[in-house]
C-alpha cells in the first residue's frame, strides 16, 4: 500500500522539523523574557556598549572597531559563498539524468519513487537559498555599520549609537536565523538515506544547541 511507502517520512521528519522550529521558538522566548540566560541576550547586551564606546573614542579604537566587523563580514561571506555552492550543486543534481538521484532502496528506509527523491533536494535546496539570502543581507548591514561607525558626532547627526545599535543587531539576527537555517539544511539533507537519520540528527542538534545557547548552570548536558 502507499502509505506503507510513505509513512515513515511523513512521520519522522516532520517530527523531527517541529523539534528544532519548537526549540527556536523557546529560545526566542527565553531571549526576550530572560535574556541574561541565554548567550543571543548577553551578547545583545553587549552590543548596546560596544557600539556607543567605540564611536566615543572612535580616534583611538577605529582600528578595533573596523577589525571586528570585518571579522563579521568574512564569516558572513564565507556562510554565504558555502550556500550558494551546496545551492549550485543540489541545482545541477536535481536537472540532470544520473543515477545519483536514485536511491539505493536495498539499503535506506522510507519512500523511493523519484517525486520523493527530488523532493528531498528541492526542500535542501529552498533552505540552503533562503541560508545564503540572509548571510547576504546581514553583510549587507554589517557594511552600513562599518562605514558609518567613524561619523563625526554632533547634536545634529542622525547617525547615533542608537541607530548603529539598531543595524548591527538586524545584521546578528540575519546571521543567526541564517547559520540556524543552514545547519537544519544538513540535517534535512540525510533524508537523502531514510527518514531516520534526520530524525536522530534533529534530536542531537537540539542537545548540542541547547548546551551552547544558554549560559552557565541553566545549559544542561543532554
Amino acid at each position: 500500500m502507499e502509505w506503507q511507502k510513505y509513512y515513515m517520512d511523513m512521520l519522522l521528519v516532520p517530527c523531527g522539523f517541529l523539534i528544532l522550529v519548537f526549540y527556536h521558538y523557546w529560545l526566542w522566548h527565553m531571549t526576550r523574557s530572560q535574556p541574561y540566560t541565554t548567550t543571543f541576550g548577553r551578547d545583545a547586551d553587549g552590543r548596546r556598549f560596544w557600539v556607543p564606546t567605540m564611536m566615543k573614542d572612535i580616534d583611538n579604537k577605529n582600528l578595533v572597531a573596523v577589525q571586528s566587523l570585518r571579522n563579521l563580514i568574512m564569516g558572513t561571506t564565507l556562510m554565504s559563498t558555502t550556500s550558494i555552492l551546496l545551492c549550485a550543486g543540489l541545482g545541477a543534481i536535481i536537472s540532470s539524468t544520473y543515477s545519483v538521484k536514485k536511491p539505493i532502496k536495498e539499503s535506506v528506509f522510507g519512500a523511493h519513487g523519484e517525486f520523493v527523491v527530488v523532493l528531498k533536494f528541492a526542500i535542501v535546496l529552498t533552505m540552503l537559498s533562503f541560508s545564503f539570502i540572509c548571510h547576504t543581507l546581514s553583510a549587507a548591514f554589517i557594511n552600513q555599520v562599518n562605514m558609518l561607525i567613524s561619523t563625526p558626532q554632533s547634536v545634529k547627526s542622525m547617525v547615533t549609537p542608537e541607530y548603529l545599535t539598531q543595524h548591527l543587531g538586524k545584521a546578528m539576527l540575519l546571521n543567526v536565523v541564517g547559520i540556524r537555517l543552514f545547519y537544519t539544511a544538513i540535517t534535512l539533507q540525510l533524508w537523502i538515506f531514510g527518514p531516520l537519520l534526520p530524525f536522530l540528527s534533529s534530536m542531537l542538534m537540539v542537545c548540542i544547541l541547547y548546551n551552547l545557547d544558554f549560559v552557565g548552570g541553566d545549559a544542561l548536558e543532554c
